[in-house]
C-alpha cells in the first residue's frame, strides 16, 4: 500500500489548465457557480445627471448582458421631465404710469384768452360788424388801439395775432377732458405711450395726444354654453362666470389687440384644460369629480389668473355655474346615473340587512335562548334575511 502510494506520488499528474503559470500561494479558488451571468452597466449611466435643457428627452439606456448567455438587451427609458407651459410675454417697458395733466381751469382761461385775442385782432383790422365796433369803440380801452376805422385788409400783424390767438383758443378748449369714476385714459403720441389718467373731474390734457378710454370697474362676464370633455372623453356643456377688472390699462390697451376677446379665449382654453383632468361623475368609485364646484373653481381661477396677468387683467374668481352633459348623450348618462344610485341603494340595504341578521343570531345564541345546529342556523339566517329585506322594501 505504501509502495503504491509512493509510486503514485512520484508519477507526474497532468497540470490544471486554469492554474497553469500561477503559483500555489497566488492561486485563485475555483468558481463554485460556473453558469452565473453578470450584468455590465457602464459607470456613466449610474451617475448621469439630467440635461440642462428640460425640453430634451434622454436617450434610452441599454443594459448589456454577457455574450453567450442567450439574454436579449433590455432597454429602459427615463421619462423626460414635464415642460412648463410658457406664459405670454408683453413688453416689459410697457407698464402703467401717470401722465402729466393740468387742472381744467387752466384750459378754460387759456381758451377764453384766445377768443379775446381773436376778437381784438379783428376789431383792430376793422372786420367786426358795425354794432360790435360801436360797442367796442365806446369802451375805455378802444382808443388805445387807434379806434375803429374803415376796413383796409388784414396785414401781417393782424394775421399773426389771429393765428396766435386762435391756436391758444384751440389748445385751451380742445384739451379739456372730463374724468369719470371707474374710467381711465390711455395717452399716446405718434404711437408712443405717454401715460395714463385715472383722475376724475375737469382737467386739461395736451390735445395732440391720442386718448383711449378704458373701463376699470369691477365687471363680471357670463359665458355662453361652451363645449368641453371630461377625463373620460364624455362631451359636456359648461357655463362659466368670471369676475375681473383691468388692473394695468397700458398693457390691456396696447399689449393686446382686444383684451375682452383675449379674456374670452383664455376662459374657453382654461375651462377645457381644467375639466379634462377629472371625470364628470364617478358612478361606482369614490373619486373626485367635476361636481366639486369649489375645487374646480379654484383650479380654474388660478389658471386663468396666470394667463391674464401679463396683459394687465386681474381675475378675482372664475366659477362654473353649470356643468351638464351634451344633449346627444344626456339621456344615456342620466340612465347610468339612475342605475348607479339604485345599485348603491341596494348595496346599503343589503349591508343593513346582513348586519341585522348577524346581530339577531348572535344575541339569540349568546344569551342561551336557543341552541342551533348548522342546519337550523342556516334556516334561521335565511328566514331572517327574507323578513328583514322585505321589511326594507316596503318602506
Amino acid at each position: 500500500m505504501s509502495a503504491t502510494a509512493a509510486s503514485r506520488s512520484q508519477t507526474p499528474q497532468p497540470e490544471d489548465p486554469q492554474n497553469a503559470g500561477v503559483s500555489d500561494t497566488a492561486a485563485r479558488p475555483p468558481r463554485l457557480i460556473h453558469s452565473e451571468a453578470t450584468t455590465e452597466i457602464p459607470i456613466h449611466l449610474l451617475f448621469r445627471d439630467d440635461p440642462a435643457d428640460p425640453g430634451v428627452a434622454i436617450a434610452p439606456a441599454v443594459v448589456r448582458r454577457r455574450q453567450g448567455t442567450g439574454e436579449q438587451p433590455r432597454a429602459t427609458r427615463r421619462p423626460a421631465p414635464a415642460v412648463a407651459r410658457p406664459l405670454p410675454v408683453v413688453d416689459p417697458s410697457l407698464g402703467e404710469r401717470p401722465a402729466h395733466v393740468l387742472p381744467g381751469a387752466v384750459g378754460v382761461l387759456g381758451g377764453c384768452a384766445g377768443v379775446a385775442g381773436c376778437a381784438a385782432a379783428l376789431w383792430w383790422a376793422g372786420v367786426l360788424p358795425e354794432p360790435v365796433a360801436q360797442a367796442a369803440a365806446g369802451m375805455p380801452w378802444a382808443d388805445g388801439y387807434g379806434g375803429h376805422g374803415a376796413y383796409a385788409g388784414l396785414g401781417l400783424a393782424q394775421w399773426a395775432s389771429l393765428a396766435g390767438s386762435g391756436a391758444l383758443a384751440l389748445f385751451g378748449f380742445g384739451g379739456l377732458a372730463r374724468g369719470r369714476v371707474g374710467r381711465a385714459w390711455v395717452l399716446t403720441l405718434f404711437g408712443r405711450y405717454r401715460g395714463s389718467i385715472r383722475r376724475t373731474g375737469l382737467m386739461w390734457v395736451n390735445p395732440l395726444l391720442l386718448r383711449r378710454r378704458v373701463d376699470v370697474r369691477l365687471r363680471h362676464w357670463r359665458s355662453e354654453p361652451m363645449p368641453a370633455v371630461d377625463r373620460g372623453g364624455v362631451a359636456l356643456r359648461v357655463v362659466v362666470l368670471v369676475v375681473w377688472r383691468v388692473k394695468d390699462v397700458a398693457r390691456a390697451t396696447l399689449g393686446v389687440a382686444d383684451h375682452q376677446e383675449y379674456l374670452r379665449e383664455c376662459v374657453e382654453a382654461a375651462t377645457a384644460r381644467v375639466l379634462s383632468r377629472l371625470p364628470a361623475d364617478a358612478f361606482h368609485d369614490d373619486t373626485p369629480t367635476l361636481r366639486d364646484a369649489d375645487a374646480v373653481g379654484d383650479a380654474l381661477t388660478r389658471m386663468l389668473a396666470a394667463e391674464a396677468e401679463p396683459v394687465g387683467i386681474e381675475i378675482f374668481s372664475a366659477q362654473p355655474t353649470r356643468i351638464e352633459y351634451a344633449p346627444e348623450i344626456a339621456d344615456t348618462m342620466r340612465l347610468r346615473r339612475v342605475a348607479a344610485l339604485d345599485a348603491r341603494h341596494r348595496d346599503s340595504v343589503l349591508t343593513s340587512v346582513v348586519d341585522s341578521v348577524e346581530d339577531t343570531v348572535t344575541r339569540l345564541t349568546t344569551r342561551g335562548l336557543v341552541e342551533l345546529d348548522d342546519y337550523e342556523r342556516k334556516a334561521l339566517v335565511k328566514d331572517l334575511t327574507v323578513a328583514f329585506y322585505t321589511g326594507h322594501g316596503d318602506r
